[in-house]
């Protein structure tokens, strides 16, 4: 069932307008009398019957409360620094995917990628929509925030977690694993990703400073766009998230 967020709080009925009206009535032909299911923004989920559709407006009125969360207990912020080409794309698609709920695109400065003021808005309104459309597919209760880019440190201050770990390719003694026990019940945390060219021991000291903890993802070196979405999945399982 095709899953849409409307930006306002719940109502038994609600209209669904712009580009999501569009592609219900358009793109997917739905009709009146088929059924939907909507997110609020105060976080009430529902299975919604069609009643009307015209042109730019869709109303749904709510047939069934959703009392089932689709969110992990945990929420986890990817500090992700840029890469190239399509690969952001592809980390932010997929975090999103997997449950990640706040993503921070990070100039760092070994970033092959370099986005002046005006490019990094763009870029960033078109990560937003990736993120929506990934959310929609996989069924999430929110959708994740893709935030400006900034420097790790900016970053860092926009955002406070409970756990802050550092995938760092030089760690050899503080695996995640020991990390995310060692810290059992943190309901926050963040990770912080480099990019293609890695961390540099600056950025590393920055994070250890605002109590970041340095850790390894495994024996094999990742690559940018696989790091995050491992120490995604494996935050979910140590913290009994994943539903396996």
């Amino acid at each position: 069932m095709h899953r849409f967020f409307i930006p306002r709080p719940f109502k038994q009925e609600m209209q669904i307008t712009g580009r999501d009206a569009h592609h219900i009535i358009d793109v997917l032909r739905m009709q009146p009398g088929e059924q939907i299911q909507v997110v609020a923004d105060d976080g009430v989920s529902f299975t919604g019957e069609i009643t009307a559709a015209d042109t730019n407006t869709v109303t749904v009125a709510a047939r069934e409360i959703l009392r089932e969360s689709h969110e992990p207990d945990v929420r986890i912020s990817l500090f992700q620094g840029l890469a190239k080409g399509d690969k952001m794309e592809f980390i932010i698609q997929k975090a999103v995917e997997i449950g990640v709920a706040d993503i921070f695109p990070v100039a760092m400065t070994h970033s092959v990628v370099v986005l002046e003021a005006a490019k990094a808005e763009k870029k960033t309104e078109r990560w937003q929509k990736i993120a929506e459309a990934a959310a929609k597919q996989s069924k999430r209760d929110i959708i994740p925030t893709v935030h400006p880019v900034v420097t790790l440190v900016k970053a860092l201050e926009q955002n406070e977690t409970e756990l802050l770990l550092i995938a760092y390719e030089s760690e050899n003694k503080v695996s995640l694993k020991e990390a995310l026990q060692a810290h059992k019940g943190a309901g926050s945390i963040g990770v912080i990703i480099g990019p293609e060219g890695g961390l540099s021991s600056e950025e590393v000291e920055a994070a250890t400073l605002r109590g970041g903890i340095a850790v390894s993802l495994g024996r094999r070196i990742l690559r940018t766009e696989t790091a995050g979405l491992v120490a995604a999945t494996a935050i979910l399982y140590e913290t009994d998230n994943l539903g396996l």
